[in-house]
């Protein structure tokens, strides 16, 4: 008998990042995989509205969520001081896709529909005809008079978005009109009618007898079918839904592709891709039970919601989550801090110097903001610069623009070539060290997009790089990514985390 092919390295970590994708159909789910993987590697939680002091302590591992849809991870190394340097990474755990509306019932023609509006600049042609269902969050009646969250994710194809069949629409283009050619069909009303019959109109007058409601009962906002599957994946009743924020999701699932089993297949790969990369890179430098001893600085990963519609928001990297947390981390006690001399010159001594630890910390810390980037598209090669073409599988990429729609300058180029340079090698690798990079620029006739980077080392003062790993059909449902640039990504995070600290005094730019 055949013994078993052994499966490399790089098919094993894009075999894992697969699983997280494939979770992960809203930013709530995002953020819920990527505890389940913190908790696992020993980091214990921690909540903002708790005061920090008698829980952080040098050589732990924490993380804490602002809404359900934002994550914060870090680890405290040994040595660390107030004021000391904490290496960034930071990504977005949402990606465009089509929300259901406070009210979605409608009907038309006979059919069930469910009314949707867009988020973010998706590709939205791409969503026609696919194998739709619904996942996102429930808050729900706990029995003990709390609302709790509840995370949703309907496996079975629910929903589909049909076009208009050629015979009837000759034309050329195809862009639907986003309000009224972009509802899905959820089913047919006469099937509906025979499945509930009189009963559904029954239980209506019964509820609308009840107590007063604000607003009007969810069943008559909600296709009450739709609000039975809820329910039914929550474990509670109808009634005990209070509201939910849903999406529609492709039930696709993400798959490895390509003739030699070199692509990746995916919804989701922006940014779902960084993600997974920043957090597996944060694990992977602490692997080691001795990760923590001799490092002086603080290592952190971020991953915000809201990136695609501009991060204006509580949880979005624009908000004071990120700064709100440096501040309070800065201020942070080391092993040697406690003052067994309580006179008053070293009182003073010792609050002067927390006075300005922030400014300190920002002054020598460093944000990688890790968004995926453009490849080479063969069937439009001439909307790129011509030699600026990033490649799938051929490493990281930086991403660089002169009018700071990406943050990166030299001495990030200078910091980030250094850790590449230091990182280990794939286990399938020939290479005794390193993972490679490439360059992105746009063309000068051409749009931007932008990342985090700007708006995070604006408000902050802190250094900051873009970058990614490359991928295809960017906002579409469909999207393609590289099956070694996963594990590219992860070594060069890892990489970042365990260097950061003794590149950081060697890069000698104020």
């Amino acid at each position: 008998m055949a013994s078993p092919k052994k499966v490399s390295a790089a098919v094993a970590k894009v075999n894992d990042f697969l699983d997280f994708v494939n979770s992960s159909p809203t930013p709530y789910h995002a953020v819920h995989s990527a505890i389940k993987r913190l908790a696992a590697a020993g980091f214990t939680e921690i909540r903002e509205r708790d005061s920090w002091s008698s829980t952080l302590r040098p050589g732990g591992k924490f993380y804490l969520t602002r809404n359900g849809s934002s994550i914060v991870a870090f680890s405290i190394g040994h040595k660390w001081k107030p004021g000391n340097p904490i290496a960034m990474i930071g990504a977005h755990t949402d990606s465009c896709c089509l929300r259901l509306k406070p009210v979605s019932k409608k009907t038309g023609a006979g059919f069930m529909q469910v009314g949707v509006e867009t988020y973010g600049g998706g590709i939205w042609h791409t969503w026609f005809d696919r194998d739709l269902s619904i996942a996102g969050r429930a808050m729900v009646k706990d029995g003990k008079g709390n609302y709790v969250q509840k995370l949703v994710k309907v496996e079975r194809p629910i929903l589909r978005i049909p076009t208009l069949a050629i015979h009837l629409d000759r034309s050329t283009s195809f862009d639907p009109n986003k309000e009224t050619e972009l509802f899905p069909i959820a089913g047919l009303v006469a099937a509906e009618l025979n499945r509930t019959g009189k009963k559904e109109q029954a239980e209506d007058d019964t509820e609308a007898e009840g107590d007063f409601k604000p607003l009007k009962l969810m069943t008559e906002r909600h296709h009450p079918y739709v609000l039975e599957i809820i329910a039914e994946h929550v474990g509670v009743g109808v009634e005990d839904i209070v509201d939910f924020e849903m999406v529609l999701y492709d039930t696709q699932k993400a798959c490895i592709g390509g003739i030699n089993n070199e692509l990746i297949f995916s919804a989701r790969l922006d940014n779902l891709g960084m993600t997974y990369c920043a957090v597996q890179g944060l694990i992977e430098s602490l692997s080691s039970p001795s990760a923590l001893d001799n490092e002086s600085c603080i290592r952190l990963t971020t991953c915000f919601d809201h990136e695609e519609i501009g991060s204006t928001s509580a949880q979005g990297a624009a908000s004071n989550l990120l700064p709100a947390v440096l501040r309070r981390l800065s201020v942070l006690p080391g092993n040697q801090d406690s003052i067994s001399d309580n006179s008053y010159e070293q009182i003073r001594e010792h609050d002067s110097e927390l006075a300005t630890a922030y400014e300190q910390t920002l002054a020598t810390s460093f944000l990688i903001s890790a968004d995926m980037a453009h490849s080479v598209n063969p069937n439009y090669s001439h909307k790129y610069e011509s030699d600026h073409r990033p490649e799938m599988n051929k490493g990281t990429v930086i991403k660089i623009n002169a009018n700071q729609r990406y943050a990166t300058n030299s001495p990030g180029i200078v910091l980030i070539q250094e850790v590449a340079r230091r990182a280990k090698p794939s286990a399938d690798s020939t290479s005794s060290s390193g993972v490679p990079l490439q360059l992105f620029v746009v063309r000068n006739d051409s749009s931007c997009g932008s990342t985090i980077g700007p708006m995070l080392s604006a408000a902050t003062g802190v250094r900051t790089l873009d970058l990614g790993n490359a991928q295809l059909s960017m906002h579409s449902i469909r999207e393609t990514g590289g099956v070694y640039d996963v594990e590219h990504g992860v070594r060069l995070f890892e990489s970042f985390f365990e260097n950061f600290g003794e590149l950081e005094e060697r890069i000698l730019v104020d």
